[in-house]
């Protein structure tokens, strides 16, 4: 029999699945702490073009009680690996136009090497692992669905 440890969730962490616009100044100020020599934050966004093919606008879907516990388990990583005072990771869903923020990771931490580690196994790890699901609209009205295993098989995700 497998018993699972429950996840400690710290109190200071935050983590968030809207169809609200994320805001840089909310996940920054999230994430700021006295305790930290450096705040890094990761902002991803709709881009105009996939691979050189244009895009217009992207739809995130996300199984969001899944989604948030996956969130719960890379910031419990986070910090079993990297000496952090707050995590922040935020993610929209809906359609989005390009230029809009699609997800934030923000990571507040005493020192400015752990706090880019720790940023960047989060949005690594979230986009490989996170069950949030984005169409891509093509500038002639087409879509196509791009699953999390894609990001797996390439850089580009």
């Amino acid at each position: 029999m497998v018993v699972s440890t429950p996840l400690l969730i710290h109190p200071s962490d935050s983590f968030a699945i809207t169809f609200v616009p994320l805001s840089l100044e909310e996940a920054y100020h999230l994430a700021d702490d006295p305790a930290n020599g450096a705040v890094v934050v990761m902002s991803g966004m709709v881009r105009n073009q996939t691979e050189g093919k244009p895009v217009v606008a992207l739809e995130y879907q996300a199984y969001e009680p899944m989604a948030l516990e996956v969130f719960k388990q890379i910031a419990a990583e986070i910090r079993q690996t990297w000496g952090v005072t707050r995590v922040v990771i935020h993610h929209r869903t809906g359609k989005l136009q390009v230029g809009e923020i699609s997800v934030l990771v923000a990571i507040g931490c005493p020192h400015r090497s752990e706090a880019f580690a720790a940023c960047q196994y989060g949005i690594d790890t979230l986009k490989h692992s996170a069950p949030i699901w984005k169409k891509e609209i093509w500038s002639d009205g087409s879509t196509s669905w791009v699953s999390i295993g894609a990001c797996e098989q390439k850089e580009s995700c």
